[in-house]
Parts: C-alpha cells; sequence; structure tokens
C-alpha cells in the first residue's frame, strides 16, 4: 500500500510519518499493495476549537473509497485513532465482501433444484 502524507498549515514531521507507517501497517497487510492511501494533517486555527490537531485520510481500493477523519489535542492521538478508524473499515467491507461470496456459492452436499 502507498502512502502519501500532506500538511495542511502544519509541517508533516519525519516522526508523524513513521507513526502513519506503523499505524497503518496494520491496514496494508488486510488490503491490496495497489491501494492508495492519502493522509491529509492539519491544525484548527481557531482558538475556541479544543480538538484542534486532524488527521484525515482518504484510502482508494478497488471499487470503493473509504475515508476516515479524527480530531484530538494532539497529533499523535489523532493518528492512532485515524488508523483504527480505517482498520475497522477495512475490515468491515473485506467481511462484506467474503459473506457475499460464501453466499453465492452453493452449499457442499445439497443439491440444487
Amino acid at each position: 500500500m502507498r502512502i502519501e502524507v500532506k500538511g495542511r498549515n502544519v509541517a508533516v514531521e519525519d516522526e508523524h510519518r513513521e507513526r502513519l507507517g506503523r499505524k497503518l501497517d496494520k491496514v496494508s497487510r488486510q488490503v491490496s499493495p495497489l491501494a492508495d492511501c492519502e493522509v491529509e494533517l492539519w491544525e484548527e486555527r481557531n482558538p475556541s476549537i479544543r480538538d484542534s490537531q486532524v488527521a484525515e485520510a482518504t484510502l482508494h481500493l478497488k471499487g470503493i473509497t473509504l475515508r476516515a477523519r479524527e480530531r484530538s489535542e494532539d497529533m499523535g492521538h489523532s493518528i492512532n485513532l485515524l488508523a483504527d478508524d480505517l482498520a475497522r473499515q477495512v475490515k468491515r467491507h473485506r467481511d462484506k465482501r467474503r459473506r457475499r461470496r460464501d453466499s453465492s456459492r452453493p452449499q457442499p452436499g445439497i443439491s440444487p433444484g
């Protein structure tokens, strides 16, 4: 899986890139190597917004696009929440595909018609 990290009004540090690589490793094992993940990090400039550190990801898979956005007071925590959310969505998508595939197959030992 290819991961592209962008920063909007914030510098993307090596620490954030490494954390994203580690956290999205679980997701990358479940998807195709051709999958494309775009991660965008930014900080809300409004002082009244307490959870100002935002991480957003778009995961392009074959036939579907998954999105996740998380915010917290710390960018590292936002990245952790984002990775957990993406992992949950990928697992749900894989389970759905597997159920569809298994339900269309004829059951062993049962003759059709």
